[in-house]
């Protein structure tokens, strides 16, 4: 995109942050991230609702993911297009309706139509919330300015699962998308008063380029998302998914790095920090959306957790997100070098995980709670630093586009972490299964040792039940060990990414370049 490339940064106020664009855009960030796993909880419900099954209603999840996917790398285009200021109003206020319309929703195909609307107004929300607070905050304070945002996209939808609950529990399902009103009224109102206007500035819309995008990262979110449900590649859909995305990627990638003027400016990964920062929040997006995808399915299914207690298990893992992003942006980034605390968070995301490892099924709320606020502590140090680091060379002119190609890392990335634990769970669950049959026979001692206290024999109908019960639940416990463990070594592989970062060019915790 390179006439957008060469036009002047939209005009911000860069010397003196004022708290009320601050608040607005954070709020523009939590609007779009919180709905990723806000509406998690309330499924359940909706599927008495619209009378859908369980692979109906999860085109509830995927329609919001893939357009989401599918617009966000353009922001960068949207915005030079229409103008910074009149992209964000006009998402938000779009984010509002379409919400409200979920909320409304009468059947499943219109919730689906709705949701779609919702993933592609609030898809640019969290890129130009970022840079908005970037080039807001002078060169020494954008620490402060990604840790404020990382509260919004990071904490939000960690503490998602718990508003749901509450929400669902107290009032409706529906409330989970009428929540989004006040919110929304509230950014609306503060990012008009706050963000200046700029003039629409007419620029060549690269048509090719932006169907060979559209198509590739929307069959990549449909084929992460829907491969669990449809077993893979033993679905013709999936298939065919999975083909039109490796074409249609292969396609674009050869006629953006061609073209001057395409929709999305590849060449942003010419610079080392950036195309790094956007590996390690892939890996990062896996390792922790994959316990958070996990936990749930944990404590519901496997340890009997009303869906109010699934969701608080969040809170303290979220507080202590928040609490590190606000340390490490006002007084660990101006001291330290952002790359050794992109380290340090990455050991702590992979000492949450690996200390869930440990548990049985006899553990208790706060052996829960502890690994979460571990990894939580660590969502901080990865986090501010990295994101202060991929933007360190890029100029203001294409900070938009960056960050909409660094969004959807992330969304990718929490996407294929998502799928792969879905996935796995039921593949090394029959593995364990099979293990442990193969153990028990109505002649074990281990299993009349089991059944005594019961008055119980191996061989009677209710005592077999009883066994096969069992083992099902320490068949599941050994498969979440086995994610857990996973998950943590896959934080810890992103340690030679580090190496590929280069040290800020204006010293610790100081993105510069501009």
């Amino acid at each position: 995109m390179s006439e957008a490339a060469a036009l002047p940064a939209p005009a911000v106020r860069t010397r003196h942050a004022r708290w009320p664009l601050v608040v607005a855009v954070v709020l523009a960030a939590i609007l779009e991230v919180l709905d990723t796993t806000i509406v998690n909880v309330a499924i359940p419900h909706m599927l008495g609702s619209f009378g859908a099954t369980m692979d109906q209603i999860t085109w509830v999840l995927t329609s919001y993911i893939v357009s989401a996917a599918v617009v966000m790398p353009l922001t960068g285009y949207l915005s030079t297009r229409f103008g910074r200021r009149n992209l964000l109003v006009t998402a938000i206020i779009g984010f509002a309706i379409s919400s409200m319309l979920c909320g409304i929703a009468w059947s499943l195909v219109s919730m689906v139509v709705f949701r779609l609307a919702q993933g592609c107004f609030g898809a640019v929300l969290v890129p130009l919330s970022q840079t908005i607070l970037f080039t807001a905050f002078p060169r020494e304070k954008r620490g402060q300015a990604m840790a404020l945002f990382g509260l919004g996209i990071i904490v939000a939808p960690v503490l998602g699962p718990t508003i749901g609950a509450i929400l669902t529990e107290a009032f409706t399902w529906r409330a989970v998308f009428y929540v989004n009103l006040p919110v929304a009224a509230l950014a609306l109102a503060l990012a008009i008063g706050e963000i200046p206007s700029e003039p629409p500035k007419p620029i060549r819309t690269d048509w090719i380029g932006l169907g060979l995008l559209a198509l590739s990262v929307g069959a990549l979110q449909f084929t992460i998302d829907q491969g669990e449900s449809r077993d893979w590649f033993a679905s013709r859909i999936i298939q065919t998914s999975a083909f039109v995305s490796g074409s249609m990627g292969l396609a674009f990638i050869w006629w953006a790095w061609s073209k001057r003027d395409a929709i999305v400016d590849l060449h942003l990964f010419k610079d080392r920090n950036f195309l790094a920062a956007n590996v390690a929040m892939l890996a990062f997006g896996v390792s922790m959306f994959g316990s958070i995808a996990l936990i749930p399915l944990l404590v519901q299914r496997l340890l009997d957790y009303p869906v109010l207690d699934s969701g608080l298990l969040f809170m303290p893992r979220g507080l202590a997100a928040g609490v590190s992003m606000i340390l490490v942006g006002s007084v660990l980034l101006k001291r330290v070098d952002p790359r050794i605390l992109v380290a340090i968070g990455l050991s702590l995301t992979a000492a949450g995980n690996i200390t869930l490892a440990s548990i049985d099924l006899d553990v208790d709320f706060w052996r829960l709670a502890w690994p979460g606020i571990i990894a939580g502590f660590g969502m901080g140090f990865f986090f501010v630093p990295l994101s202060t680091v991929a933007f360190d060379r890029i100029p203001p002119r294409q900070a938009d586009e960056a960050a909409g190609l660094y969004g959807v890392m992330r969304s990718i990335g929490s996407s294929i972490g998502i799928a792969f634990v879905g996935w796995q769970m039921v593949n090394r669950t029959q593995i364990h299964w099979n293990a442990l049959v193969g153990h028990v026979t109505p002649w074990s001692h281990e299993a009349r040792a089991y059944l005594a206290p019961l008055g119980l024999d191996p061989s009677s109908p209710e005592g077999a039940r009883l066994i096969a019960r069992e083992i099902a639940r320490q068949a599941q416990m050994f498969a979440y060990i086995e994610l857990f463990w996973v998950l943590g070594w896959t934080a810890l592989a992103m340690f030679p990414v580090i190496l590929l970062m280069r040290k800020p060019t204006h010293g610790p915790g100081m993105p510069g370049a501009h």
